[in-house]
């Protein structure tokens, strides 16, 4: 693709687009990752996953599509060495339930969809599904893992004998953590469990609020476990025993603040863990969700030192869509590791990278905002036809990859 034919950005500073793909015709994406110069993109409504060669990242070309089962979304999947991990759950979006968005982000999920008293008819595919990725691009399935309940959310897997994930299984009110053991990938099978008080609605337990307190997902540095537990705020695991996940400490600033914690990455170079709130509510209707970043030189005590700035170029509170926190990029040990840099996806206001050599104050040092999508494959109704950047990968060499719910997928190089 020329320069001249890729999207002209909205905004953009020390951020270039060198390449742009609508991954095969299905332009809409969650997860991604890139593996040996493949890119392997979850589908939010298209469905499915999509493997897109980004081995030229100037003329990027859709190569595979491996649909979801009926009823069923592969928004999230993880790559590293040989192996691709594909999530399936029950396809939230597409459930009457769940057209008016507010309904999936508020309340307890397991008792919407019925899993919590384990009596709802399932129609979809839950598990997780094992593709062999050795000859690269072409994923071929090997193993699949199934669970009961609505599915697994996201998985955490950079090699080794365990991934870990978050569930929602039957019995609980939201999803939980869970290990996976990967010793044998074509049978994996799941190790350890752990889930916060009050969620195990079938031995009794009652919750001690109304609010989304499950796990959206775990990151793991070594032997522990880093979660976003939505409105519960940022839980800490001991996974050194794998099969007996233990509880170190538990912060939740929910209330004041408006919870929707989403994603967690540990600095352990320089003792700071960042965490992400995301923002889930169109026209700013959630207020503030903050970038924070924690001081953990003492673990037992995580203090919250800064949060990050908001961009102030635009009006994106009143752009439509939601602004702010999706998506930071977790240091992919196969992709780039930085402690200085942190990537960011701000959904309506586009990519964005921080500077945080000054832990106590985060800049803003690069900003890539694509323009409004060529089409809107978010078929929900009343959704604006809006940019909304939901996740973003770095490469070892420093592309930026980064994918939207209508817009494809963006390779970027960002100029720090």
């Amino acid at each position: 693709m020329s320069a001249s034919s890729l999207p002209k950005p909205d905004f953009a500073r020390n951020m270039t687009l060198i390449g742009h793909s609508d991954q095969g015709g299905r332009p809409d994406g969650v997860q991604l990752m890139v593996n040996k110069g493949f890119a392997y993109i979850g589908h939010m409504f298209s469905k499915g996953f999509s493997v897109v060669d980004v081995r030229d990242p100037r003329n990027p070309v859709g190569v595979d599509y491996i649909a979801a089962p009926p009823n069923t979304w592969n928004i999230h999947l993880q790559t590293y060495g040989d192996l691709l991990l594909v999530i399936n759950a029950k396809d939230m979006f597409a459930s009457a339930e769940f057209q008016d968005e507010k309904a999936y982000y508020t309340g307890q999920i397991g008792k919407k969809v019925g899993t919590a008293s384990g009596v709802v008819e399932k129609n979809w595919t839950a598990g997780m599904a094992v593709y062999d990725i050795s000859t690269p691009g072409k994923p071929r399935k090997i193993g699949f893992m199934p669970v009961k309940g609505g599915g697994i959310h996201r998985i955490w897997y950079t090699g080794g004998r365990y991934a870990y994930a978050s569930a929602l299984l039957d019995g609980f009110t939201d999803y939980i953590f869970i290990t996976i053991d990967m010793s044998d990938p074509a049978n994996p099978v799941e190790a350890g469990r752990y889930w916060l008080p009050g969620m195990n609605e079938a031995a009794g337990e009652v919750p001690t609020s109304d609010r989304r307190a499950g796990l959206h997902h775990p990151t793991v540095s070594g032997d522990t476990a880093y979660c976003a537990w939505r409105d519960a705020g940022l839980v800490i695991l001991d996974v050194k025993d794998a099969t007996n996940p233990k509880l170190k400490v538990h912060r939740n600033w929910s209330p004041p603040f408006k919870g929707g914690t989403h994603n967690c990455l540990m600095l352990p170079d320089r003792d700071l863990l960042v965490v992400a709130d995301e923002s889930v509510l169109d026209n700013y209707e959630d207020g503030f969700k903050p970038i924070w970043l924690f001081d953990m030189r003492e673990p037992s005590n995580p203090v919250s030192i800064s949060t990050f700035p908001e961009p102030a170029e635009a009006n994106y509170k009143s752009k439509g869509g939601h602004f702010g926190p999706h998506n930071i990029y977790e240091n992919r040990p196969d992709g780039l590791v930085s402690s200085k840099y942190i990537f960011a996806t701000l959904q309506n206001a586009g990519i964005r990278v921080f500077d945080i050599s000054n832990q106590y104050r985060p800049e803003e040092v690069g900003a890539f905002v694509p323009p409004e999508p060529a089409t809107l494959m978010d078929r929900r109704p009343n959704r604006k036809k809006v940019i909304q950047n939901c996740d973003v990968y770095v490469d070892k060499e420093g592309l930026v990859y980064a994918n939207d719910y209508n817009g494809g997928l963006y390779i970027l190089e960002f100029k720090g």
